[in-house]
């Protein structure tokens, strides 16, 4: 992402986008937990999705001070009406109010706030905030990740520890090769939470079982890879954002070498 002129002198895009992303997902978090566990409005949207008036307010309030700040920009959000002018945007702020909202009604601390800036296809600015464990994950293309101010790093090495793999029990039991008996890590509901821990090395490996977005991934994906991880679907390709498309299949997120072994063993042996 070019680092062209802001406003200020010796402010880029870049750093004006970081710091306006930084203080509006922690502002999004503090009022979805100033919601969590109270009584709720809530209803059904599509076939089985959940959504509360908590993920409305916390969807206007990212709405007003993204898009007040930038309204040049795109925007794509789970609890928006898709607008195809993002289509022609070079730059797209691609949101998830609360990730994990089944979990957020039921009272459960895995959830966040997951917001990315896309450049045409890829991130280049990403936070995700679990505002109940305070977990507050920050990345920018090419500058690291960093987890509550201080950098980290994917687990290293290319051995499974099935404990420390999260995600559908199919997909992780396709990756044992001895047919034994596993132990499985417990379900994280949210699922960008759940990449998100592979970036400091929480989890060895995570997998998205084939019905994300691009708002439940974007963000978790410039995480995972400015932590010296990787992200792709199954056959090792890149996931591209901002698409019509925003609907994504099978998906893995694991230290580069680790990541290698998981893309190389589906090579092999392919779902059907």
């Amino acid at each position: 992402m070019a680092d062209v002129e802001a406003n200020a002198p010796g402010e880029t895009i870049l750093t004006r986008d970081a710091a306006l992303l930084r203080d509006t997902v922690r502002e999004a978090g503090a009022l979805a937990q100033s919601m969590f566990r109270t009584e709720l409005k809530t209803w059904t949207k599509g076939a089985s999705s959940p959504v509360s008036e908590a993920d409305i307010a916390v969807n206007d309030l990212l709405e007003t001070r993204l898009r007040g700040a930038t309204p040049d920009y795109g925007w794509l959000s789970e609890e928006s009406a898709d607008d195809a002018a993002r289509l022609s945007r070079r730059l797209t702020w691609i949101v998830d109010p609360i990730d994990g909202t089944r979990n957020y009604l039921n009272g459960h601390e895995d959830w966040c706030v997951s917001v990315a800036l896309v450049e045409e296809t890829a991130p280049v600015l990403a936070a995700v905030f679990a505002p109940v464990s305070g977990e507050f994950f920050f990345a920018a293309r090419g500058q690291g990740t960093t987890l509550n101010g201080a950098a980290v790093q994917a687990s290293p090495g290319s051995t499974l520890d099935f404990s420390r793999v999260a995600g559908p029990k199919p997909m992780v039991e396709r990756l044992n090769g001895s047919g034994g008996e596993i132990k499985l890590h417990p379900r994280i509901g949210s699922l960008a939470l759940r990449l998100c821990r592979v970036a400091h090395g929480a989890l060895d490996a995570a997998f998205a079982g084939g019905n994300s977005h691009d708002w439940d991934l974007a963000a978790a994906d410039l995480i995972v890879q400015e932590a010296d991880g990787r992200m792709s679907d199954l056959s090792g390709e890149p996931i591209l954002y901002n698409r019509r498309e925003v609907a994504h299949g099978v998906l893995v997120a694991a230290g580069r070498d680790r990541h290698a072994g998981i893309v190389a063993h589906f090579r092999n042996r392919p779902l059907a």
